[in-house]
């Protein structure tokens, strides 16, 4: 039986009890929110194992909690899955880029959610061994635990797949990984994301590290590797 706390946030008290019924009965803990402000305070003094989170909430919606826990040292690493009825795909993508490890959409299936939070949590458990030691390469300083990257000192600042992409590049140097590995590793293996997006992605993260963009190379019809070689 599992024993990891999790916290479901929704402002549907029947959703609540479907979702906490379903749980408990596969030895979860459960922990309720029924806003955004009862879910930032419960996840910094409970520190939950995964989180649930609905993206309509009165008061602080679901994006911007999420937008709140991804800055937050202390909770910046619990994993999270977006439970809505929103089916905008704009919404889901805001959500991804955040941070969010997963979606799921109302009506769901209490199996398929139950599946996507075991491989949300098997890949946490998995990521943990690689979180916990600082990458020192050339002039980065990549800190996986704090997701914090510094060049020459210098804090640089990324958004969540910047980062997850700089990482996975990073921890292998001169491995080439090609574009459907980096959004599998990231994100998981059924997103449909376009190589076009991870194009724009490494875009964004080269001009954000200035001179030292060169270090992300392209090798032309494979993806992209991390340099190996000052």
């Amino acid at each position: 039986m599992a024993e990891e706390k999790i916290l479901i946030v929704d402002d549907e008290e029947d959703i609540l009890e479907l979702v906490g019924y379903n749980l408990a009965r596969e030895g979860y803990k459960i922990i309720n929110a029924l806003s955004g402000e009862e879910a930032l305070r419960l996840s910094r003094s409970e520190m939950p194992n995964l989180i649930i989170l609905d993206l309509m909430l009165p008061g602080i919606d679901g994006l911007e909690v999420l937008k709140r826990l991804k800055k937050d040292l202390k909770t910046i690493n619990i994993p999270t899955i977006l439970l809505t009825a929103k089916g905008e795909e704009s919404d889901i993508v805001a959500g991804l880029e955040l941070g969010a490890d997963d979606y799921i959409t109302k009506p769901f299936s209490p199996q398929i959610l139950l599946a996507r939070i075991r491989a949300v949590l098997r890949r946490q458990l998995e990521e943990s061994v690689d979180f916990q030691a600082v990458i020192q390469i050339h002039d980065f300083e990549i800190h996986p635990g704090r997701r914090s990257v510094k060049v020459n000192g210098n804090p640089v600042e990324l958004t969540f797949t910047e980062f997850q992409t700089l990482f996975l590049l990073a921890r292998r140097p001169g491995w080439v990984y090609t574009r459907t590995q980096i959004v599998d590793s990231i994100r998981g293996d059924d997103y449909p994301v376009t190589d076009r997006s991870v194009d724009v992605q490494i875009a964004g993260l080269r001009k954000k590290l200035g001179t030292h963009g060169r270090y992300v190379e392209t090798v032309r019809g494979v993806g992209y590797r991390f340099k190996e070689r000052a």
